[in-house]
């Protein structure tokens, strides 16, 4: 480290991105900062994965406990089944509790110094921290920007927390409404309609787009109407904007076509979940200080390496990943990016290959995917000049998946036909979030359906399901 340094690296933002980036700084030698104005853990662990998992955890084993149907074709019956609002809440608490201190403790055991307060830059290289005790000033070799993201709420909709609110509030399962509405159709709204239908709550999903889940592969999307939405207490309106929404006893929601903005329907529920999406929190940071300048939705422009460009050119020793970039607003690709840059810093330079990166709905069943949809992979292959191909195994056909009773599903993957590179994997049935990592390892590897087809899976596992897709993508020469 440079004496005219504090440190040798500091890290705005202690989410999983940060902390991950700091870890990774002492296992590289680096003398290292975090400053966080909240709480250890940021959105993931306070406001995202960890505390909606334990939602889904608990409120799933009330579903599965109450279908009839499932526990006697496996020969078992058990008596009614009740549950406790306030324990189910504190059960996620409690989690979220664990995790910040074992997060912190890990931080203060390599000595990461953790500092108090809002960081802003001061100029280059040059952080001011608004801290209790007043500003200070600390200098790092380099620095971090790793400020996450907030929910989204869309012009027109009044939140007050309580009968209309976004996830933030939703994962403290203060009260269940009889009647809720959820605006979005994305991992949010799907993972928030299965904790409250498991629970008892009616669900109305309002989606802006013409179908439901947009963002997923259509096959998948098609499954997802049959086995998440159609058997549950679920209502759907499709292509209508929530134009206007009213806090209140009812809350008032207005419907209105997505061309002309005319008003088509008005609803009146218990409550309202705002699922729109996130945007990334960045504001206040001191941009202007190094004469950077976000794009019009706030988004810090990096380039491949997560190095902050101004002008279009790198700024020196200012790096940025997680949430705040845009590139993929997951936390476990926040945690990359944030090794990955520490990494670069030390001279061995690295970039991520977004098509690697999976993501989940922990929905019951499961939906997973990695790479493309089927329409983006035809788009793609239309314009490179090549041929994609799909295949298409079902959980049913599963020897596993057929002694859990949890037959439904499906795992679908496609392909270049010319070469088996894997484009994209898509998968909806029991663990598909565990499943789909050996498809997301395969890519970022660079194998191939010939590869991965002499790959030997154990019998009997789900895992067979890739085996089978792997298995019949793979044309045998005559």
């Amino acid at each position: 480290m440079s004496d005219a340094f504090d440190y040798d690296l500091l890290i705005i933002g202690a989410g999983v991105g940060g902390h991950g980036a700091a870890l990774h700084a002492v296992k590289r030698g680096l003398k290292t900062a975090i400053v966080e104005a909240d709480v250890m853990g940021g959105t993931c662990v306070n406001r995202g994965c960890i505390p909606s998992k334990a939602l889904l955890a608990a409120s799933g084993r009330v579903r599965e406990l109450r279908n009839d149907h499932h526990l006697k074709s496996l020969g078992i019956s058990v008596g009614s089944v009740s549950y406790d609002r306030e324990a189910i809440a504190n059960h996620a608490k409690t989690l979220v509790s664990k995790i910040q201190g074992d997060m912190t403790n890990s931080l203060t055991r390599l000595g990461v110094d953790i500092i108090k307060g809002w960081g802003r830059l001061a100029g280059e290289q040059k952080v001011a921290i608004a801290t209790p005790d007043g500003e200070k000033i600390v200098t790092a070799q380099d620095i971090i920007l790793s400020t996450g993201s907030i929910p989204f709420v869309p012009p027109g909709i009044e939140t007050d927390g309580k009968t209309v609110f976004t996830s933030d509030e939703a994962l403290k399962l203060d009260w269940l409404p009889d009647w809720v509405a959820i605006i979005g159709s994305g991992y949010i709204g799907l993972e928030f309609s299965d904790v409250y239908t498991a629970l008892g709550c009616e669900v109305t999903i309002i989606e802006a787009l013409d179908q439901l889940m947009p963002t997923f592969d259509p096959d998948i999307a098609k499954i997802a109407q049959r086995v998440l939405i159609a058997p549950r207490d679920i209502e759907t309106r499709a292509g209508v904007i929530a134009q206007k929404i009213t806090p209140g006893s009812p809350v008032v929601i207005e419907l209105a076509d997505r061309e002309t903005r005319e008003v088509v329907e008005t609803l009146e529920v218990d409550a309202c979940l705002v699922a729109t999406g996130r945007i990334p929190a960045t504001k206040d940071l001191g941009f202007e200080k190094v004469g950077v300048e976000t794009d019009r939705r706030g988004f810090i422009p990096v380039d491949d390496h997560l190095q902050v460009l101004r002008n279009g050119e790198p700024v020196p020793h200012l790096w940025a990943i997680g949430d705040a970039t845009g590139k993929m607003m997951l936390a476990h690709a926040a945690s990359a990016q944030g090794i990955l840059t520490v990494e670069t810093i030390c001279g061995d330079p690295r970039t991520i290959n977004y098509m690697s990166i999976p993501a989940a709905a922990f929905t019951h069943p499961e939906v997973s995917f990695v790479g493309l949809t089927e329409p983006a992979a035809k788009a793609k292959a239309e314009a490179e000049g090549f041929a994609i191909d799909t295949v298409r195994t079902y959980f049913k056909g599963n020897s596993k998946a057929l002694a859990e009773g949890e037959s439904d599903g499906l795992a679908k993957v496609i392909y270049r036909k010319d070469t088996g590179e894997i484009l994209g994997a898509h998968i909806i049935g029991l663990h598909a979030a565990d499943l789909i990592q050996e498809a997301a390892n395969a890519i970022a590897n660079g194998q191939t359906v010939t590869d991965l087809s002499f790959c030997v899976h154990t019998h009997p596992t789900l895992s067979e399901v890739l085996d089978e897709a792997f298995k019949r993508a793979v044309v045998v020469p005559a």
